[in-house]
């Protein structure tokens, strides 16, 4: 047994010395690990945001003058909220860029122990003018707290106070989807801004440049349908381009069937035969369709997010089809999101729209 251990520690030395020689240089390379492409295409200055104009114009006056206010940006999730203030502080404070930042996420516990504690002991302390090469920088730290509006409001009151006190020596950046829920004495520090959902031309020409990039070959149609299933959040529409290019591999061609299957979205046919299976007034034809619906696992809530559209703009029926299919969509979906069975919701909205699409 000892000769045994002598000798694997002998080969275990020896070969950590071969590592270490020049000879063993090139087959120890470490391989490259591929970014996200989200994170790989992020804007690197304020001037790279995508579509938000108006944003991009107060904020590139504000950095020319070294003088950036307390921000609050609200929106859609995916139009580029936490990545403009990030650029912004790049572009502000360049190579003490991760001093000068304190960024608290959703996933952080951000409850009133740690405004108090962790917040406030960064916002008092005090900020040079100076960057390490001699350039000149604002004297001031920059707090962003993303997801802002899952703050508890003791928390938030807890903020408003630090946001008062801190001002000269720091800055508060809040990014949030809902603006409602952030308290008044907060929104009335800062300077907010509503970021929109992008435009359809405006993500094409971003997937078009990253198609570029990294020479991915898809079909023309292919954009138009990522724009459709994203609804204006471009981080989700970059994030399903990258899976259907891992999926099929750098020599393949990305087809619109692809697109679909990678974000699960329902195929028309769906939509119709449901209205279709409605009109024929037969139970057991819903029940049928219902079951093929759950072998190709196709999702239920994803299902009545598109019809409701469809239904919306169908001209075969009524107002008031439309308004009683409608308003037990909404009730239906209320349940699934509370945990409810896919299998009874989608049951009983079939039921009701089979009596609407009789009795009127």
């Amino acid at each position: 047994m000892q000769a045994f251990l002598k000798t694997g520690r002998t080969t275990g030395e020896n070969s950590a010395v071969g590592v270490g020689s020049d000879s063993g240089t090139a087959s120890t390379k470490r391989p490259k690990h591929s970014v996200p492409w989200v994170e790989k295409y992020r804007p690197k200055s304020v001037d790279d945001v995508v579509e938000q104009a108006e944003v991009v114009a107060v904020l590139r006056e504000s950095l020319s003058t070294t003088d950036l206010p307390n921000l609050l940006l609200y929106g859609p999730p995916g139009t580029g909220k936490t990545s403009t203030i990030l650029a912004a502080a790049r572009q502000l404070f360049g190579d003490m860029f991760k001093e000068r930042i304190l960024e608290l996420n959703a996933s952080d516990d951000r409850g009133i122990a740690v405004i108090r504690n962790k917040v406030k002991t960064f916002a008092q302390l005090t900020a040079s003018g100076t960057r390490s090469d001699g350039k000149p920088c604002p004297p001031f730290k920059i707090v962003i707290l993303d997801e802002a509006d899952a703050m508890t409001h003791a928390a938030q009151a807890a903020l408003r106070r630090t946001m008062e006190k801190e001002t000269k020596t720091t800055r508060f950046c809040l990014v949030c989807n809902y603006v409602s829920r952030i308290i008044g004495p907060i929104t009335s520090r800062c300077t907010k801004f509503r970021f929109k959902p992008l435009g359809e031309e405006k993500t094409i020409e971003r997937l078009r440049y990253i198609c570029e990039q990294e020479r991915v070959n898809v079909d023309e149609g292919v954009y138009k349908d990522i724009v459709n299933i994203s609804g204006g959040d471009l981080r989700r529409a970059i994030t399903t381009l990258q899976s259907c290019y891992r999926l099929k591999g750098a020599q393949s061609r990305i087809e619109r069937q692809d697109i679909l299957e990678m974000s699960g979205v329902v195929p028309d046919h769906y939509l119709e035969d449901f209205i279709s299976v409605c009109k024929s007034s037969n139970y057991s034809k819903l029940e049928e369709y219902v079951q093929n619906l759950s072998y190709d696992a196709y999702s239920v809530g994803q299902l009545f997010e598109q019809l409701t559209e469809y239904i919306v703009y169908n001209e075969g029926l009524t107002e008031k089809q439309k308004a009683v299919i409608c308003d037990k969509l909404g009730e239906c979906c209320f349940r699934l999101h509370g945990g409810g069975s896919e299998y009874i919701q989608i049951m009983d909205l079939g039921c009701v729209a089979i009596q609407a699409l009789k009795d009127h």
